[in-house]
């Protein structure tokens, strides 16, 4: 089923993505838990019942713990990488599935069209095929 190896996907580049924002954020990782978790609830990405430690943030980084990571923070953080001057892009086929997911979970957009138009210019060739598969899982999950 392609919903099912798409989202597999996107579960494994989490970790990347929350190595990315460890990799560039400024501060400290318990800092940077914190305002990984207050951007949450800020910008209503997810609601996260407590705030991360920094320890809690380094695990959340090893592949095999991938499973552990909640979308809140997958969504947060590429929602702050996108915004980033140092212009991040995912480094490998899950992450980029984890970052295309989380752009469309963090965006309401009526037609792929708009979707790739809200990208930043540098993320539109490294997201291409990873938000075309994003696209068509998130189409095949809504009820017609």
């Amino acid at each position: 089923m392609p919903q099912s190896s798409f989202y597999a996907k996107v579960r494994r580049g989490l970790p990347a993505v929350i190595a990315q924002w460890l990799a560039l954020g400024q501060g400290d990782t318990d800092r940077l838990a914190l305002i990984l978790a207050e951007t949450a609830r800020v910008a209503k990405l997810g609601e996260p019942e407590e705030t991360p430690s920094g320890a809690t943030l380094e695990a959340w980084c090893d592949a095999e713990r991938h499973d552990e990571i909640p979308l809140w923070a997958g969504r947060t953080a590429v929602f702050l990488l996108v915004q980033m001057p140092a212009r991040p892009q995912p480094a490998d086929d899950d992450e980029a599935c984890a970052w295309a997911y989380c752009w469309l979970r963090n965006r309401q957009v009526d037609d792929y069209d708009a979707a790739v138009a809200g990208l930043p210019e540098h993320l539109r060739e490294p997201l291409d095929a990873a938000l075309k598969a994003a696209w068509v899982d998130q189409q095949g999950l809504r009820l017609v």
